[in-house]
């Protein structure tokens, strides 16, 4: 897996922010039994950045944590059968990666929401990769039944590598 960062936020963490986003996306796509070596854009910036991202592409004017941009479609969650099918819009043609799409994380959120959850800044991060991963492989929240399969298959990915709320 080939994870691009870009942190236009500078703000050091104080784990190695590639490292914990490639375990963790790594550790989804095993779950969801991806089929192809894959890429993901992460861009790390703050909240005036990612209420511009969310008022641009969701005509949402306010700071979120986090938002997924997935550059596939799917029928069912997961299905990664139709990439092959889109190979042109689907893969790199120089590595030859499925690429799943972008993801935006919001320092600031990282930061506040550690504190307000107790729990440490990366737990907090490699929690908002999961649930992006997820979005990338076509999972949603938007109705309860959706955000209960998420939401379990976030705490299983994290609980998987020991990243939990107890870790510090």
């Amino acid at each position: 897996m080939t994870f691009y960062v870009e942190n236009e936020a500078e703000l050091p963490f104080d784990f190695p922010v590639l490292e914990v986003a490639k375990l963790v996306g790594e550790k989804v796509l095993q779950m969801e039994n991806c089929p192809y070596e894959t890429q993901v854009n992460l861009l790390l910036t703050n909240n005036a950045g990612i209420q511009e991202y969310n008022r641009d592409y969701r005509q949402i004017d306010a700071p979120t944590d986090v938002l997924s941009f997935p550059n596939l479609e799917f029928d069912t969650q997961s299905d990664f059968e139709g990439a092959a099918q889109s190979e042109a819009d689907c893969f790199d043609p120089e590595s030859g990666e499925l690429i799943l799409g972008d993801i935006i994380i919001s320092v600031d959120r990282v930061v506040s929401q550690a504190e307000e959850y107790g729990h440490s800044r990366k737990r907090e991060f490699a929690f908002l990769v999961a649930h992006s991963m997820l979005h990338l492989c076509g999972y949603d929240h938007m109705e309860a039944e959706e955000a209960t399969v998420m939401e379990e298959k976030q705490r299983e990915v994290l609980n998987q590598l020991q990243i939990t709320r107890e870790m510090q």
